[in-house]
């Protein structure tokens, strides 16, 4: 089982961008997905996550630039990014808390990373 991200790039200040994760490999079930993100010399640090209901949570300083969805018949979890600024610039990592065995529980998986970068 891997998380694939997707998405990334140069954007301008004020532009926009989608980051996707999917979830790829035999899943029994699939509870919060989300993503953090880690600029350059900062700890890793909550964007937002989603249950499986689809009831997001987002960081409070992030509120109402950034809008987290999840499509469950793709195992697919998405984070749209709009009027981003030169602060937003890390690598954002998606993650997704996933039963993978019968006899295991619940564990967290990490997709690679997708470098975003803000600058004009």
């Amino acid at each position: 089982v891997q998380l694939q991200a997707s998405g990334g790039g140069l954007v301008q200040p004020g532009g926009s961008l989608r980051l996707a994760c999917e979830v790829y490999g035999v899943v029994l079930g699939i509870r919060d997905m989300g993503w953090y993100r880690q600029a350059p010399g900062n700890e890793r640090e909550l964007v937002a996550r989603i249950t499986s209901g689809g009831v997001p949570n987002y960081a409070e300083p992030l509120k109402g630039r950034v809008s987290i969805s999840r499509d469950n018949a793709k195992n697919t979890v998405y984070l749209q990014m709009n009027n981003l600024k030169p602060e937003a610039t890390a690598v954002y990592y998606c993650y997704a808390d996933l039963w993978t065995t019968p006899y295991a529980d619940y564990k967290d998986h990490w997709g690679q990373g997708t470098l975003v970068t803000v600058s004009s």
